[in-house]
């Protein structure tokens, strides 16, 4: 399961109601920053999930509106926070970007008192945990280096306690290691392999985050079967021309990347001030009715049933 906060969902400028561009990724101990727009900080203390172990933060580009935070943020980090290692992953024109606002104006250049990492991405994982990966898939937006995140649950052989109890396999570390795919010799003599134990293989939750995005014809296969897809909708289609112009997505054309591509549920986010919200969702659903609009501090919890 993937636990999603939303601490910013307004497009190029922030409204009333919306901040701009930001969105944190939760599993189990681990936290991610998906993008920092101006005033994160803020956010997340009012969100209320606090600085800890906020030590992850993945940038899908590098406009303003979404790391203009950076700043504001590793000052606080930097002077208040017990925080030994922060790492910012990103596309390699977006961390130039970011290396002038760290070095040049956070720290003037100074020595960071933690160990800080800029770390260029190409497509490809580059967070492998025990339980999960992260992957970073290439977007096509104004600029080069845009990327998107794919964090996948590994999938499993669920463990079948009918059949351990009809084989009568005792409790303790055989059943452990029949879970863990390993043969085991039980103290009557029997070996018993896991296939005898365990279910079909089922997949793990899926979620992909797309940041700004013009063009969405190479992100089919990255996107299939997704149990949810964030992504931007800062246009209508009565403004498709000017979508296109400016490397942006409609909320009509994100809805049709997510029906044809068997998405389980579509969450819009970057929102422009000149729409009704209203109007947004009417134009996504009528195409994939399961979309919503996310607002500022919306939470979701990601699960494949």
């Amino acid at each position: 399961m993937f636990e999603l906060v939303f601490l910013g969902t307004s497009a190029s400028a922030p409204s009333i109601k919306r901040n701009l561009p930001a969105l944190l990724v939760k599993r189990d101990e681990h936290r991610f920053l998906i993008d920092c727009g101006e005033g994160t900080q803020r956010q997340i203390l009012q969100a209320g999930v606090g600085f800890k172990r906020l030590n992850k933060i993945l940038i899908t580009h590098g406009h303003l509106d979404h790391i203009l935070g950076l700043a504001g943020l590793l000052s606080t980090l930097l002077r208040w926070e017990t925080m030994e290692d922060l790492v910012i992953y990103g596309g390699k024109a977006a961390l130039n970007r970011i290396q002038d606002l760290v070095y040049g104006v956070v720290l003037r250049g100074a020595q960071a008192p933690i160990n800080l990492d800029l770390v260029p991405l190409e497509e490809g994982v580059f967070i492998d945990e025990p339980d999960f990966t992260v992957t970073a898939i290439p977007v096509f937006h104004r600029g080069p280096d845009n990327l998107g995140y794919i964090f996948q649950e590994k999938g499993r052989y669920p463990f079948m306690p009918e059949k351990a109890e009809a084989l009568n396999i005792p409790s303790g570390p055989w059943r452990s290691d029949l879970v863990a795919g390993k043969a085991v010799t039980l103290p009557d003599g029997r070996l018993i392999q896991p296939e005898q134990v365990l279910g079909p293989f089922k997949a793990g939750t899926r979620l992909v985050v797309i940041g700004d995005v013009g063009d969405t014809s190479n992100l089919i296969t990255y996107v299939d079967q997704a149990d949810t897809l964030v992504m931007e909708a800062t246009y209508l289609e009565s403004e498709a021309d000017m979508a296109r112009q400016f490397g942006h997505m409609t909320a009509k054309r994100a809805a049709e990347l997510a029906k044809q591509c068997g998405v389980k549920k579509l969450i819009l986010t970057h929102v422009s001030r000149r729409y009704r919200e209203r109007d947004i969702l009417q134009e996504a659903q009528a195409v994939f009715p399961d979309t919503i609009i996310a607002r500022d501090f919306d939470t979701f919890q990601i699960r494949r049933d």
